[in-house]
């Protein structure tokens, strides 16, 4: 029997429950009459330009060239330079894609977009998917989209009607927010090793903790994460209302962050199943020792961004106890569903290396539980002991009245590192509210790329 248990009053799961699935693009075709619909693409260079990406590539052309109720297709174009940008051009015309909008954000008038938001105090300086995206639904608002989907430019098993799925919700049915989800099944093996191994047993970790004190207010929003299939999906659809009020993170903390902001946001939230196949796009390389690659570097940004929601939005005081804790119950709990994984996969007949998932626990995941509490806590507690041990002695007096406190509170602030708060943008209705005129430079600037693209 399928699955069709509806397990939570705040989001609605829609599942594929019929074998013979049906076409939703008539209704889609017809809902977008009223609703002018926009597809953002991020994509690097290398997407198209390696050739052992570029057939992934050009199967998601050949599909979404069949979508007859987009009114553009935007690729957020990074890491590329001019000639490539033309490149993509070609691709887009000889697929017979010829509502497509070239953002290229390494070309000369997109920088000078940049710099103006820039100027007027938007930072939005931090290279990567984060700021391409936000420029992606500038460029969507000013074409007068009135709902956004984002999917990734490297899913191996893409077609159309995954499009068509993720649309569903929010076109036809006015929900103001949908994202996927799926099953990462590959190579006889399972993957999705960040949502199974470091985000599932953390946010299970959080509700044991506050389940036993009774925080409620946390409860609240770690049970709405745990509603999601898949947390960590890229593939997401907006209202154009929500979308101008939301914030994205600017690092790989990007999906949690952004589900987070639904939460705060929204009222009409769906998931829906992507595919009924195993789906399969590029995978992050582990980088056991390098903190700044792979996984390591994703693990620590998504447990700062759940951190930083609870700590400096939702006021959750932690110390040093309560992350070792936190830290410990998320062992028990990581190994608790690895255990699960590794009799579920000998059920399915798939092979699983039970000693590399508990690797990857203990020396990545782990390591980015405490670094994330570290930076946390670190400052305020060391500050905090060593003002504590000053005014509790006569001798100290001196510095004290040498002004010590304020120089050590100073310093404190001043070296707060980035991992404290989740890099972030403001929302576009902010920015709209400063710079009136943005969406008409905006729109400027994508007639002229069209123009240009269109002799290629």
């Amino acid at each position: 029997m399928f699955n069709i248990s509806q397990k939570h009053t705040r989001v609605t799961t829609f599942y594929v429950l019929s074998r013979e699935t049906k076409d939703l693009a008539p209704k889609l075709k017809l809902s977008s009459r009223r609703k002018k619909t926009v597809l953002v693409i991020p994509t690097l260079a290398t997407e198209f330009t390696l050739e052992e990406n570029r057939p992934v590539f050009l199967n998601i052309l050949k599909h979404i060239s069949r979508l007859t109720y987009l009114s553009n297709i935007i690729f957020g174009l990074d890491r590329a330079t001019d000639q490539e940008a033309l490149e993509l051009a070609i691709l887009c015309k000889r697929h017979g894609i010829r509502n497509f909008v070239i953002q290229h954000n390494e070309g000369a008038d997109f920088r000078r977009l940049y710099d103006q938001l820039n100027e007027a105090g938007f930072d939005l300086t931090l290279p990567g998917k984060g700021k391409n995206m936000f420029m992606s639904f500038g460029v969507a608002q000013a074409l007068g989209a009135r709902c956004v989907g984002v999917v990734d430019a490297d899913i191996r098993t893409f077609h159309r009607r995954q499009v068509d799925r993720l649309f569903y919700p929010v076109l036809a049915l006015d929900y103001q927010f949908s994202k996927a989800f799926y099953a990462r099944i590959g190579d006889n093996r399972m993957y999705g090793r960040v949502k199974r191994l470091l985000v599932d047993p953390l946010l299970l970790a959080f509700k044991r903790k506050f389940s036993e004190s009774g925080e409620e207010k946390f409860l609240r929003i770690i049970d709405y994460l745990l509603m999601f299939n898949y947390q960590l999906s890229g593939e997401v659809a907006f209202d154009i209302g929500l979308l101008k009020k939301m914030h994205f993170a600017m690092n790989w903390g990007v999906e949690i962050f952004t589900l987070i902001e639904v939460f705060r946001k929204a009222s009409s939230i769906a998931q829906i199943q992507f595919s009924t196949h195993p789906f399969d796009h590029k995978h992050q390389s582990v980088s056991m020792d390098d903190k700044d690659k792979g996984l390591h570097k994703m693990a620590i940004d998504i447990v700062t961004t759940i951190l930083s929601a609870l700590v400096i939005e939702e006021g959750l005081e932690i110390s040093d106890y309560f992350m070792q804790d936190l830290t410990l119950t998320y062992m028990n709990v990581a190994d608790e569903l690895i255990k699960k994984y590794a009799d579920n996969s000998s059920f399915s007949d798939l092979h699983y290396d039970r000693n590399a998932e508990e690797a990857i626990v203990r020396r990545i995941f782990k390591d980015a539980i405490l670094a994330a509490g570290d930076y946390l806590t670190t400052p305020q507690r060391s500050t905090e002991r060593f003002l504590r041990v000053l005014s509790s002695h006569e001798r100290f007096r001196k510095y004290l009245e040498a002004g010590i406190s304020e120089d050590l509170i100073a310093y404190e602030k001043e070296n707060r590192t980035q991992l404290f708060e989740t890099p972030q943008t403001v929302s576009w209705e902010r920015i709209i509210m400063k710079l009136p005129r943005i969406l008409y430079d905006i729109g400027d600037v994508v007639e002229k790329q069209r123009s240009f693209y269109a002799k290629a």
